[in-house]
This record gives structure tokens, sequence and C-alpha cells, in this order.
């Protein structure tokens, strides 16, 4: 009996301290919060898809080092990748599988043709979309769980327009991708273009994520002698499109839509010489603002030998708004109150989480953001700033 007794003792005092560190642990546990995202990582435009990804990463990574507390409850973020080729139909089907079986609350995705796809339920399915697409009328169509995250494009075509003119001429051969984004680009441009006295002297839209060898299009446009040459796309199929326009003889200027970037450009096409001339977005890694600078640097640490792109950072600022916006709330599952405190949100960023300037929403849904263009002289690029872009919509 007293072997039993002492075994009784010895099985209480291990149950009970059992039971203490069950709840010391419970009491340190973390729930985690999703963000969805649904984006091209294969294809033409996998580079453009996997910059994104990397920004919401970087971001979460940062967020995940330090406590983070919501309704009284501890939290981890996790980013959900899934692939959906560039193509509409597949982001649907993978923002649907994001929101049942991955419980996201936040879905980015960034392409105009799958944010379509999105709106047509995610406010049904108390889903914030995160769209990263510059489209206007992504937010002017009234859905009221989307944030448009870079700046409306329109605001880059009035100095796109004056500084090719002023510089190579007024005939221009339009070459853009045939997607949703570019297409509405190439609607915008064009009355711009002309009210501005020039001529639109080929059109050849192409399937950039589609295809590698643009000489055919490229040539029939050569042979329209512009002086501009107005294309976009993913970065690496437009490099291929300018290579090819050298290659041709083509001695004008680029405009480059503000998907690609000049700088993942040059890495294609063998350095800035060949897109002397051009005009696009300014690359993150050339702005010269403290923010972008210390943003800069801290991503080449953890990323050797790649700097960081406009779609990187601003994607980034983007995931630490989103979880700031739910602390706010105090949810991270309603998305109609994370939304509501999203301006909040992005005018609060400290500067380490907002390199791009973004000085908060519009009215409808779409970002602020202090912009810098990049022109490409003499083997540089050189900034022409953008106080505010988009501010007066």
């Amino acid at each position: 009996m007293k072997v039993q007794a002492k075994f009784t003792r010895r099985t209480l005092l291990a149950a009970a301290a059992a039971t203490l560190a069950f709840a010391a642990g419970g009491a340190q546990a973390q729930e985690v919060i999703k963000i969805g995202y649904s984006g091209p990582l294969s294809g033409g435009a996998a580079l453009y898809g996997k910059n994104v990804l990397s920004g919401m990463e970087m971001a979460a990574a940062e967020i995940n080092a330090k406590p983070l507390t919501i309704g009284g409850k501890n939290y981890k973020v996790e980013i959900v990748p899934l692939d959906d080729k560039y193509n509409p139909a597949e982001t649907a089907i993978n923002v649907q599988r994001l929101v049942q079986q991955h419980k996201t609350a936040a879905v980015l995705v960034p392409h105009s043709g799958g944010v379509f796809a999105v709106q047509a339920f995610n406010e049904k399915a108390n889903t914030l979309l995160l769209a990263y697409t510059s489209l206007p009328q992504v937010t002017e169509r009234g859905n009221k769980l989307t944030i448009r995250i870079p700046p409306d494009f329109t605001g880059y075509i009035a100095p796109f327009t004056k500084a090719m003119m002023a510089k190579h001429g007024k005939n221009v051969a339009m070459l853009q991708a045939d997607h949703d984004y570019a297409k509405a680009w190439a609607a915008a441009f064009k009355p711009v273009w002309e009210g501005a006295g020039g001529k639109i002297v080929a059109e050849n839209p192409m399937s950039y994520n589609k295809a590698t060898d643009f000489y055919s299009g490229v040539s029939r446009a050569v042979q329209a002698k512009p002086d501009v040459m107005f294309i976009g796309g993913a970065s690496e199929p437009t490099a291929l499109v300018a290579k090819q326009a050298r290659e041709l003889g083509f001695k004008g200027g680029f405009i480059i839509l503000d998907q690609a970037k000049i700088d993942e450009m040059a890495k294609v096409v063998g350095g800035l010489a060949p897109l002397e001339g051009s005009i696009g977005v300014m690359p993150l890694a050339n702005d010269d603002r403290p923010e972008a600078v210390a943003f800069t640097q801290r991503y080449r640490k953890l990323n050797p030998g790649k700097d960081p792109s406009t779609e990187i950072s601003l994607n980034y600022s983007t995931v630490h708004a989103t979880v700031a916006a739910m602390k706010l709330a105090g949810t991270t599952t309603d998305a109609t109150a994370i939304r509501a405190q999203m301006q909040k949100a992005f005018t609060t960023l400290p500067p380490e989480y907002n390199p791009n300037d973004i000085d908060g929403l519009d009215s409808k849904g779409g970002t602020i953001a202090n912009t810098i263009l990049g022109t490409v002289e003499g083997g540089k690029i050189k900034g022409q700033f953008l106080r505010a872009l988009n501010a007066g919509k």
C-alpha cells in the first residue's frame, strides 16, 4: 500500500507539473494571421510576381521579429502564396481557396485582370483585396473592400508626353503588352499624346507573357519611323522589346509603362546604354530620399547582389499597413473593420516602413504617393519629382 501511495503522489505531482506547463505554453501560444497572395510565379511575368512576394515576405519577417498583440492575443504573420500564371481565371480560383481553406482576411493580387476577377466576390466573402495595379478603374468601381496600392498611372502620362516630345519628336509607335492593364494604359495615353500634337504612327500590342521573340512586331513598328516607342508589361519581356528595337535600328526614346522597371530592364539588355532616352518610374535603388536609401540597404543585406524594385517596396509597406490596421481595428478577421482603419494605418506608418513616401489613401481607396520619374541620360538614371501623385483624385 505504501508503494502504491508513493506512486500516486508522484503521478499527481507529474500531472500537476504537466498542467502548469500546458497552461504556460497556452499563454505564450501564437495565433496566425494569414495574408494571401495570388500572382505570377511562373511564366513570362514570374520575376514581377516574385518581386511582389519578396516585399510581402520581408514585411512579415520584420513584424514577426517583434511581439504582435491584437485583441489580447499573440500573433505571427504568414504569407500564403499561390501561382496564377497571370491568368485571371486562376486568380479567382486561388483566392477562393485562400479564403475558404486558409481563412485569409486579406489577399494581395498584383495584376488588374486578377483584381477584377476577385472583385466579383470579395465583398460577399468579407475579404480585403489589396490590389497592386495602378489602373484607376480598380477603385472607381466602388468596391468597398479594395485598396489600390500604387498611385493611379494616369498621373504619369502628361509628364511622360511632355518630356519625350521635347527630346525626341511627335511620332510614336505603340508596342505595349496586350493584357488588360496595358490596354488601359494605351487607351489613356493616346488622347493625351494626340492632344499635344503628336501622331500615332503604329499600333501593335503584343503578348509579352507568352512570347520571347518580338522581331516581327517590332520590325513593323520600326518601318513606320517613330521618334518614340511606347512599350511596357513585365520588366523582362519589355527589355527584350527594347533590345530588339535597337537591333533593328531604332534610335529614339522609350516610354516605359510603370509595370516595367528601368533597372531590371538594364540587366536584360546589358546596361543602360540601350535604354538611352527612356522615361519611366524611378528605380528605388536610385532614389536618394533617406527612407528609400535605408530600405535599399536593408533589402541588399537580406538579398545580396539584388536591388529592391518599386513593387517590392510598395507591397512591403502594404503588409505593414494591413497588420497595423488590424491592430487599430482590434480584429484579424473582420475585413470591413480592417478596411476602415487602412487610411490611418498608412498615414501613421513609421518612416522605415514607408520608403515610397505614401501620404495615405484618396476617397476611393487608392494611395497618394510622392513619386519620382526616372529618365536615362548619358548612361545614368536621373530623377524628376512628382509631389503627391493623385492627391487631387
